[in-house]
């Protein structure tokens, strides 16, 4: 069921829409005031609807019209006068509402006058002088327009969870500052570590929530303020990510950090347990009638609907309640279960530090051991190493495990699987190696059954130890290739190889699904960063994350191992 946010958020959609139409402006009124009235009010729609003894004309504002939309929303999760609008107006020009100062109005003269229906067209028909040319509209606010065109592309992306953590992590260090602040926590698809992160949703516990407010305001990137009510506040930053706090007391903390962390098919199975067992649960708390039971800590309102508390990453409305029930939740692997990383680069081709440093860098980070895999020929742009060139390395390799102690330095490669099949270097060579990753770079756009049988003859190959980022996908940038994960996963538990989760935050590949799925084939996991320089050593964390997300615990993951135990698990 919608929350008031998401309800106040199509009652503003709809009056925008109605506006862009050139609607009544008392009915247009009535449908952002509604909206305003739903987003501030200080109980749950649903919480009214459950209560027989009450209606929604109770609150003021809200007229019987209005009422039957809101209610339709709130059980139907939809609105049909919402999708009549939608029918008569292209919906991307809703992208044209998210220009800062153009509005409504403005936007529908466009669409009139010059068929602007989305922001490619907007932008070209600015740098062709078109739009000043309007009335109402001047060079000046032409160029406002273009200036805003970019803010409001970026209002619609999602970024990498790894790039939404800075700027949540400076949110926290800021709202630090403010006295009034008992507790605070990031929630939505961030607190659940999703890879992309659509805005941030920040819950503070307090008994002042003018003053957290007013501290929250002074953040120094808040490029706007988008409205603020009495316990709400919602900003754009400069970035174009919009972030949202909410404020509320001590008793609904806990509740409210459950609610607004999601995932919403999370929340549906939470509320259908509670209507089993005679209770209500909203973000102020689970109750019996009018009687407060429980929500002052997330564990007292999971206890409350028989459940153990389930960690963030799982609730997705996958097999966490299955999990539950059965007391059989997984302990998630964690990053101080970690003992080594098997997948990293140096100056030898495209990293950005030498060899020494990689170790030294490793060393710091208390890792047991490293695999250097650098790129073999094939990738010629990052200067592949051939078998010459990389015998060399090896060769320097065991020249510092005589200098080097407290951490165990593998001979490795980043063997390219070939186009047509084979590997990139030859049997002779990688059985030297101790550890071989295999990638797919080149022949990406093949049929499904190509790139399959390409990944397969390298997993039947004795040498290999794992298929490294095995989609080959580049989160918002490069979809997945065609490949049959599956077979893959067959293969690797048939032959006992590794499939890699890369914890670059731009592949995180494998997705936490696929981490699931190979978990279900019985096939372990390894983690590695793919570092190509000493600070990449870091991302380790955010495929921990993922990792989470797919369910998996110490054991499904291989470099939780020491290293002997690792060469045991893949038969070298």
């Amino acid at each position: 069921m919608p929350s008031n946010a998401e309800i106040a958020a199509v009652l503003d959609q709809v009056a925008d829409l109605l506006e862009f139409e050139g609607a009544n402006a008392f009915r247009v009124r009535a449908y952002r005031n509604g909206g305003r009235t739903i987003g501030d009010l200080p109980e749950s729609v649903q919480a009214i609807l459950d209560d027989e003894s009450r209606q929604l004309t109770d609150i003021s504002g809200i007229g019987k019209d209005l009422a039957e939309k809101i209610e339709t929303l709130a059980t139907t999760g939809s609105l049909p006068f919402l999708e009549e609008l939608l029918e008569r107006i292209p919906e991307s020009v809703l992208a044209l509402l998210r220009i800062p100062g153009l509005g409504p109005k403005k936007a529908a003269v466009l669409y009139r006058e010059l068929n602007i229906a989305n922001l490619d067209q907007l932008k070209a028909a600015c740098e062709a002088g078109e739009v000043r040319q309007l009335k109402g509209f001047a060079a000046k606010t032409e160029q406002a327009i273009l200036e805003g065109i970019e803010l409001a592309a970026k209002a619609n992306e999602r970024i990498y969870w790894a790039k939404a953590d800075a700027i949540a992590q400076a949110l926290l260090t800021h709202l630090d500052g403010c006295p009034a602040v008992q507790r605070r926590e990031v929630t939505g698809s961030y607190r659940r570590g999703r890879e992309t992160v659509g805005d941030l949703d920040i819950l503070v516990e307090s008994d002042d929530a003018t003053a957290v407010m007013d501290h929250f305001d002074e953040f120094p990137d808040i490029a706007s303020q988008i409205g603020r009510g009495d316990t709400k506040m919602s900003v754009r930053l400069e970035s174009g990510l919009q972030v949202d706090l909410r404020v509320v007391d001590a008793d609904a903390y806990g509740a409210a950090l459950l609610y607004f962390t999601g995932s919403k098919a999370h929340n549906i199975v939470l509320r259908g347990r509670a209507k089993d067992r005679g209770l209500k649960i909203n973000e102020y708390g689970i109750f019996r009638d009018d009687e407060y039971l429980a929500g002052r800590e997330e564990e007292d309102v999971y206890r409350a609907l028989d459940l153990p508390w389930i960690p963030p990453p799982l609730r997705e409305a996958r097999r966490e309640f299955e999990w539950a029930d059965a007391d059989d939740l997984p302990k998630l692997v964690e990053l101080a279960d970690i003992r080594g990383d098997l997948h990293m680069h140096t100056t030898a081709t495209d990293g950005k530090h030498t060899l020494e440093e990689m170790i030294a860098a490793a060393q710091q980070r208390k890792l047991k051991y490293i695999a250097i895999t650098d790129h073999s020929k094939r990738v010629s742009m990052a200067g592949g190493l051939d078998a010459k060139r990389l015998r060399a390395q090896w060769a320097e390799i065991d020249r510092l495990r005589e200098s080097t102690s407290g951490i165990q330095i593998l001979k490795g490669i980043e063997c390219d699987i070939l186009e047509k099949g084979g590997l990139d270097l030859d049997d002779e060579v990688l059985a030297e190696a101790d550890w071989v990753v295999c990638s797919v770079h080149y022949g990406q756009n093949q049929p499904q059954e190509q790139i399959t049988r390409r990944i397969i003859g390298a997993i039947e190959n004795p040498h290999v130890s794992a298929i490294a980022h095995p989609t080959g996908r580049l989160i918002n940038r490069r979809k997945p290739y065609a490949v049959d994960l599956d077979a893959v996963m067959a293969a690797a538990r048939e032959h006992g190889k590794l499939l890699e989760l890369n914890s670059n935050p731009a592949r995180l590949d494998l997705d936490d699904v696929a981490c699931a799925a190979a978990k279900a084939h019985g096939v372990k996991i390894v983690i590695s960063t793919d570092a190509h320089h000493t600070e990449g050593l870091d991302v380790m964390r955010y495929g921990i994350l993922q990792a989470q997300r797919g369910g998996l615990t110490k054991n499904d993951v291989a470099n939780t191992r020491t290293w002997a135990q690792l060469r045991k698990l893949i038969g070298h």
